[in-house]
């Protein structure tokens, strides 16, 4: 197909966002240039939005990345003001004072992780109904020790080791030391 992306209406800066997109894949112009068989100049003139691929030359050069064509123009590069969170805007979504979860990017729409810094103070016990949700979960401890029970099995885990687990078995967390033990953890999808 030789039609030119600028005729069929598709110009919305094709040159920045082939920049934008070889950067982000880590890519400097020789190597896409390299991989999709064109010259280097090409691609340095599509950046410069001195040249208008086709549409066909263009699906050549993302085939080097790899990139579809719909995924190219759909790509979001807008920045988002929910990207970085300070340790005060991490809402607590507990209500028992010995146990503290926070949870990271809540105010994100479409949120297909849920990520959490959790902190037991001694003693502290998710509770005897052992917890039971959809999807998977996993973790890893920072500091203190924490006794995770996932079903019928049952370890005291230390900073550094961690869990993996599917969260519809029922489970368990109780922290049995003398210290409070911070892990952080994620699930999918996202429980709260």
């Amino acid at each position: 197909m030789s039609l030119a992306l600028q005729d069929a209406g598709m110009t919305d800066d094709i040159g920045t966002r082939l920049k934008l997109v070889r950067q982000i894949f880590g890519l400097t112009q020789r190597e896409l240039a390299r991989r999709a068989g064109v010259t280097n100049g090409a691609i340095s003139l599509i950046e410069q939005n001195r040249v208008s691929p086709s549409i066909s030359s263009l699906k050549k050069i993302l085939d080097g990345i790899p990139l579809s064509l719909a995924d190219f123009f759909t790509l979001n590069f807008s920045p988002s003001d929910d990207v970085f969170f300070t340790a005060d805007e991490l809402p607590k979504i507990t209500h028992q004072p010995e146990i503290s979860w926070r949870l990271v990017g809540r105010k994100t729409k479409g949120r297909a992780l849920g990520m959490l810094q959790e902190v037991y103070q001694p003693g502290a016990d998710t509770g005897d109904t052992m917890l039971r949700h959809e999807g998977e979960e996993c973790g890893i401890v920072v500091s203190g020790s924490i006794t995770v029970t996932v079903g019928v099995q049952e370890k005291t885990l230390n900073p550094g080791d961690a869990y993996y687990f599917k969260s519809d078995i029922p489970h368990r967390f109780r922290n049995l030391g003398d210290e409070p033990c911070v892990l952080i953890s994620a699930n999918s999808p996202p429980t709260f």
